[in-house]
């Protein structure tokens, strides 16, 4: 029998697989992409008897395959904190999933092992722009200054190397990432040994000086929406451009969109840290948007319904002042 490892490609995914595998090793075909990549389950070639790991993409966004699997009488252990909706009642699904705003997957899985590999939990706290929810963890952890910002930069570079419309765009492939930490039990020793730490960090820094060099499309009171010239490094930093919004001016709302290939948009949006909710609402009123209440995302925002997209922005986050 087959088992499969389906985890997001950001920092929240592999940091949540990393942990668990850490604690319960076993072989699988590990399945999954960009950030961008939520319906990872449809690609999963799994058969009667198989099992499924599945972390940091949305249920609800996965149902039509996932339900096909439990129907096949496949076994599957569920890790998110994406909007869900309904669970069906099988003793095949074992689900772990919290949506409140201070949570992310790899929090999850922390909880779920009592905290056996925290460290990764932090990392991947800090690389969701949950930084309250990372920096209580590193309190509890030991952790020094010094230490809890080398795991800031990390979370913040893993997250960076997800985002982009293709792996192309990306500096390393998901997947060929998590292989590359996985024989590290402790992140300080992957950050010193492997080079691919500071190029990224390198890359995360040079396309963050230029996207701060873009001026907003609409600047309110209670929000930003930007959007970003069609090009690779766009794509790779909107997801850290808008963490780096959000808490640069935590009472407000932000929106980050690139150009897809086919003309549509895709968008980044973050809840104002100060009161994080909201980001799904908005995300889920367009089709192929999903996400958590602080931060959601839009897979293909229609070019024409953008006057749409800012008028639903503004209706959201305005009515929260």
């Amino acid at each position: 029998m087959a088992h499969f490892d389906v985890f997001n490609g950001d920092a929240d995914g592999i940091c949540a697989l990393h942990q668990l595998r850490l604690a319960r090793p076993r072989e699988a075909t590990l399945i999954t992409g960009v950030k961008r990549d939520t319906e990872l389950v449809a690609r999963v070639p799994a058969h009667r008897g198989d099992s499924l790991t599945v972390l940091d993409i949305s249920f609800d966004s996965n149902r039509e395959a996932l339900t096909k699997l439990l129907d096949q009488d496949i076994r599957i252990e569920y890790f998110d904190h994406h909007y869900a909706g309904d669970l069906p009642q099988t003793v095949n699904l074992i689900a772990h999933i919290d949506t409140t705003a201070q949570v992310c997957t790899s929090v999850l899985v922390d909880r779920h092992l009592a905290g056996r590999h925290r460290t990764w939990a932090i990392t991947a706290a800090f690389g969701d722009n949950l930084g309250a929810t990372a920096q209580t963890l590193a309190t509890q952890a030991g952790l020094t200054q010094a230490q809890t910002d080398q795991l800031r930069e990390l979370g913040d570079s893993i997250n960076y190397n997800a985002y982009g419309d293709t792996i192309e765009d990306l500096i390393i492939a998901p997947q060929t990432l998590y292989e590359t930490l996985k024989p590290y039990a402790d992140p300080f020793d992957f950050i010193a040994a492997e080079p691919v730490v500071q190029r990224l960090a390198e890359c995360r820094k040079e396309d963050l000086a230029l996207a701060q060099t873009v001026t907003p499309l609409i600047a309110l009171q209670y929000g930003s929406v930007f959007v970003l010239p069609d090009a690779p490094w766009t794509r790779r930093v909107r997801g850290v451009f808008g963490n780096a919004l959000a808490t640069g001016e935590p009472t407000r709302a932000h929106a980050v969109l690139t150009t897809n290939t086919d003309g549509t948009y895709t968008v980044s949006v973050r809840a104002p840290l100060a009161s994080p909710r909201g980001a799904d609402e908005l995300c889920r009123a367009f089709a192929g948007g999903n996400g958590r209440v602080g931060a959601a995302g839009i897979n293909s925002l229609e070019h024409g319904r953008l006057d749409a997209f800012v008028t639903a922005f503004a209706r959201v986050f305005g009515r929260t002042r």
